[in-house]
């Protein structure tokens, strides 16, 4: 009964206690199956103690259980009561645990423990239903993640997506229902950031030197041009100028159209066009494409924000366009 945990720290697996812990398990699979928990941020991270997330609102006062999620009854429940008997403690690093509203009662808050030893929660009605039972080099990087006087981690930490290994569990109706919608998209909150993006290391240049860096951006600028050029074979001439407000976008789901790009990058300015690439003989997607800002601008945050982004279950691509196919006339 495991969930691996896709963050962009990297990936956790989780074993539940589902003998143990029914209710919590069940609920927690089934948000996962909904995906629920995408885009979930570690929003309050206190070192040597506990990681919080899997609350939407990223406040600490939202969330709700799996029976909430059933929007065909009238008398639907928020939340459900904890599970205290047979005692877990919060005694190792990795444990997995329902946060108490206050009342006794959990949603889908849960806190992941970062040291051992934590007595003082047992007491506080939250409730234990898992294990961390890899990923614990994740943990010591939330551990390690640098956070403001409030505890909120100075980048972007959050839940990417959800895979549920084993579920002994038969689904309502409503989750079976539900589980076949596609994942849900970046929210605002991620895209407008003031904070460090999701993918992006804070650190990641800390000890090197001015030269070390040139060379690595140099290097890796060399190798994604090499990529694409072999990709789309129609680059003209070694100094022929791409288009400035194209984005080239690879690694595409075969499912993805061009009316759901559209929709998901137009948040970041005006689009002019968007093409998936195609195969001539079977129109099935060669899963590439480009996109055409109407403004340079759009196209620099768009590509900021949005490699290695999860679109379909896929992690896609993007980087500035080195096609001038539609340009060649220019440069005859």
């Amino acid at each position: 009964m495991s969930v691996v945990v896709e963050t962009n720290l990297g990936d956790i697996t989780i074993d539940l206690f589902t003998k143990e812990r029914p209710k919590a398990s069940f609920n927690f699979l089934k948000l996962c199956k909904l995906k629920y928990y995408n885009y979930c941020l570690f929003f309050d991270i206190k070192r040597n103690f506990i990681a919080r997330t899997g609350d939407p609102t990223n406040s600490g006062s939202g969330g709700e259980s799996i029976y909430w999620q059933d929007k065909s009854k009238h008398h639907r429940k928020k939340y459900f009561s904890a599970e205290q008997i047979p005692i877990i403690k919060h005694d190792k690093i990795g444990l997995v645990s329902m946060i108490n509203n206050g009342q006794l009662k959990h949603g889908s808050q849960f806190f992941i423990t970062l040291a051992k030893d934590l007595d003082h929660l047992d007491k506080q009605g939250h409730t234990v239903f898992g294990q961390v039972v890899e990923g614990l080099d994740v943990l010591e990087k939330l551990n390690a993640a640098l956070v403001d006087d409030k505890d909120h981690p100075l980048k972007d930490l959050c839940i990417s997506h959800t895979v549920v290994l084993h579920d002994p569990y038969s689904d309502p109706s409503f989750v079976a229902r539900l589980a076949r919608q596609p994942s849900p998209e970046i929210p605002d909150y991620l895209v407008d950031s003031s904070r460090v993006g999701i993918y992006d290391d804070l650190n990641a240049n800390e000890e090197k030197t001015a030269e070390e860096i040139e060379a690595e951006l140099e290097a890796k600028e060399a190798q994604e041009k090499a990529i694409l050029l072999e990709m789309l074979g129609d680059l003209p001439s070694a100094d022929a100028k791409p288009p400035e407000n194209v984005l080239f976008i690879c690694r595409l789901n075969p499912i993805t159209e061009e009316e759901d790009l559209e929709r998901i990058f137009s948040r970041f300015g005006k689009i002019n066009s968007v093409k998936i690439v195609r195969d001539p003989k079977t129109d099935q997607s060669l899963q590439y494409g480009f996109i055409e800002y109407d403004h340079k601008d759009d196209c620099e945050r768009a590509y900021l924000k949005m490699d290695n982004v999860l679109l379909d279950d896929r992690r896609i691509h993007v980087d500035f366009s080195q096609s001038v196919s539609k340009y060649r006339s220019k440069d005859r």
